[in-house]
């Protein structure tokens, strides 16, 4: 029986809107195939793990008081991290996350968070909190192969900037910046997004493409009718 072991990082402070959830998704889709599947969970003040060896790490997302407060201890762990993903291991991030992975975000303050800086992008917030993007979105990608139209919701205040690699293009809502054309960051192994929800309980195709790369394989299908009949009313309602 093939397993992946992921390692979920900060779930006692970077969980908005049930992102740990997501979780919850992957442990679902892998068991349903015999597929095993360790979570494992890293936080503040524990001892750094070896990050090579996870097939995935998660990031949640966290307002600017939660980013503020893990980001000494993130950098602690960047040589760990930035070789896991060079590595190949897998790197979903949403919000919180997907910005402490780029060169830096400046909150509404003005005051600099560090990044990783394992991307070029950037995130800076605007000086009014009121300033945000919020709701549900709708993004068409293609990184299956072919096209699938996501839907999740988003609510931030940062415009990340730099992006040469979307996610996909938004149909509906705003994405990277305030009325975007695009959102999220793409690589093979990495995936970013601002995509609350949990993200992946509405869109298992993109569950199912993270599962295939860490098991190095196709996968055996699932009956997935609920979840794209309920993705269907979102799109028709936002799409018409």
């Amino acid at each position: 029986m093939s397993e992946i072991k992921i390692l979920h990082m900060y779930a006692d402070m970077l969980d908005l809107y049930g992102d740990s959830g997501n979780m919850e998704i992957l442990s679902y889709r892998c068991r349903m195939r015999g597929i095993g599947c360790k979570i494992d969970k890293y936080s503040i003040d524990m001892p750094t793990p070896d990050f090579s060896r996870y097939d995935m790490i998660y990031i949640g997302g966290g307002a600017d008081l939660e980013q503020q407060h893990i980001a000494n201890d993130l950098l602690s762990c960047r040589e760990g991290i930035e070789k896991a993903y060079k590595n190949g291991t897998f790197l979903f991030l949403i919000c919180g996350g997907y910005q402490l992975m780029g060169k830096y975000y400046r909150d509404a303050d003005g005051n600099d968070i560090p990044g990783l800086g394992l991307f070029d992008y950037y995130t800076v917030a605007p000086d009014s909190r009121r300033k945000r993007c919020i709701g549900n979105i709708v993004v068409s990608t293609n990184i299956t192969g072919e096209e699938i139209k996501i839907v999740g919701f988003e609510n931030h205040g940062g415009q990340t900037h730099g992006i040469k690699t979307p996610l996909g293009k938004v149909l509906y809502g705003n994405g990277n910046v305030s009325k975007g054309e695009s959102e999220g960051y793409f690589e093979k192994n990495v995936i970013a997004t601002y995509m609350h929800g949990p993200m992946l309980s509405k869109n298992p195709e993109i569950a199912d493409y993270m599962i295939s790369y860490c098991v190095h394989g196709d996968l055996s299908p699932l009956s997935d009718k609920l979840e794209h009949d309920c993705r269907g009313v979102m799109l028709q309602r936002l799409l018409k």
